[in-house]
C-alpha cells in the first residue's frame, strides 16, 4: 500500500473547507435582508430597486452583480434574478415596495 502523500491530504482538506464557505455565505445571504420572500428589502418606490439590487455585492466574491431579470411576484414584492460578473454566481434577491405615507 502506498503512503498517503501530505500535500494531498492538505488540499483536499482545503477545498472541503472552501465548498464550506461557500455554502455557509449562501446561507447567510438568504437568511438577511433580501434573501428571501420571507425578508424582503423594503423600498418606497419601485425606481430605485434596480439601483439598489446592482449596488449590492456578490456575497461569495464581492464582485458586482448584473440584472438578468426583474418579475412582480405580486402587487408589491418584486424578484431579481442577478448574476455576479466575476464568479458567475446566480443570486435572487427580494424587494417589498410599501406604500407611500401620506
Amino acid at each position: 500500500m502506498g503512503k498517503k502523500r501530505p500535500e494531498r491530504t492538505e488540499r483536499r482538506v482545503g477545498e472541503r473547507a472552501a465548498r464550506q464557505l461557500v455554502r455557509d455565505r449562501q446561507r447567510l445571504f438568504t437568511m438577511g435582508p433580501g434573501g428571501s420572500a420571507a425578508i424582503p428589502i423594503d423600498v418606497t418606490s419601485a425606481a430605485v430597486i434596480e439601483i439598489r439590487a446592482r449596488a449590492t455585492p456578490c456575497p461569495q466574491c464581492g464582485g458586482s452583480l448584473q440584472l438578468e431579470d426583474h418579475a412582480a411576484d405580486s402587487a408589491v414584492l418584486r424578484r431579481l434574478e442577478m448574476r455576479c460578473v466575476q464568479c458567475g454566481t446566480p443570486r435572487r434577491i427580494f424587494f417589498r415596495v410599501l406604500p407611500a405615507a401620506n
